[in-house]
């Protein structure tokens, strides 16, 4: 099933994502994710450009697509002009890609602008011009494509604010569900209580919401995440929960399946961060009792 028809029929979507490699071909990363085809709705891809290596993101979700994957070409608006954000659709619609995760890369709020506090702050203007001249069919100088080009659209917003939302993202958002936003996909959750107060907020928008999990498997990445990510992000209840855990696989998937127990009756499904766990994956999917088998 689609990830689009998936969405509209309003079922619990589960997606996840993997690196474009560096140092080994797509095919190598894609087959570590072989005993979970059939249980994801997707899988993204994220550009990836670290020291001048450019990672083949639209490679991989060609090799995802041929291995009987929902690809999702992850992509980000910050230091991209319209024609270079054109180029890279173009090349995913090319490619036979059709979904579509928009949003930036950097993790870090440190102030209160909009940009500061928005942890995936889109360029909602730069996309919207970009989106509708290629879904009728021509670039935004006006020369004309071999086919339209439509996507079903990932927006990423903040969502530690619990019941205080700011007014600059509510309106951010609004302006995402105009521009046809098919869901949207939170920062990542671990307190469900506030979640649930965040979702009171905005759920008059009436997109679906998707919320990131992440799968954190020692104590030391939870303190990593926190130093240099954001501070607070990991509770310190789990910290302390992997750190005093015997066995730290099984305290993981745990944490795992109760943060997603919560989630199960208050969005439309969870995107799993899996930091390199990909082999382990179905072991969490097991756990939370997420088989689409």
């Amino acid at each position: 099933m689609k990830l689009k028809e998936a969405l509209e029929k309003r079922k619990f979507v589960v997606t996840s994502e993997i690196q474009a490699p560096v140092d080994e071909g797509p095919e190598e990363v894609v087959k570590r994710l072989e005993l979970v085809r059939g249980r994801v709705d997707g899988i993204s891809v994220p550009e990836l450009d670290i020291e001048g290596i450019v990672g083949g993101s639209l490679k991989t979700c060609e090799i995802l697509k041929q291995n009987r994957f929902e690809a999702i070409y992850q992509t980000s608006t910050r230091e991209k002009n319209r024609l270079q954000l054109q180029k890279d659709l173009i090349q995913a619609h090319e490619t036979g890609v059709n979904n579509l995760l928009v949003f930036t890369e950097d993790y870090r709020i440190t102030g209160d602008s909009l940009q500061e506090m928005m942890f995936f702050h889109v360029d909602s203007g730069k996309l919207c011009s970009v989106l509708e001249h290629l879904r009728e069919g021509h670039t935004v100088d006006g020369k004309e494509l071999s086919s339209r080009a439509e996507f079903t659209i990932g927006s990423g917003v903040e969502s530690k604010w619990g019941k205080n939302v700011p007014e600059l993202e509510m309106k951010e958002m609004e302006k995402l569900t105009k521009i046809g936003t098919g869901y949207f996909l939170t920062t990542p959750v671990f307190d469900v209580a506030l979640f649930e107060k965040f979702l009171k907020e905005v759920k008059t928008f009436g997109v679906p919401v998707i919320a990131e999990v992440m799968i954190l498997r020692t104590a030391g990445m939870a303190q990593f995440l926190n130093r240099h990510v954001r501070s607070g992000l990991v509770p310190e209840w789990i910290i302390k929960r992997l750190a005093k855990a015997t066995d730290r696989q099984k305290a993981s998937i745990e944490i795992f399946a109760e943060i997603v127990s919560g989630l199960k009756d208050l969005c439309q499904g969870i995107h799993i961060i899996t930091i390199g766990a990909e082999d382990k994956l179905r072991l969490y999917l097991d756990a939370a009792k997420l088989k689409k088998l």
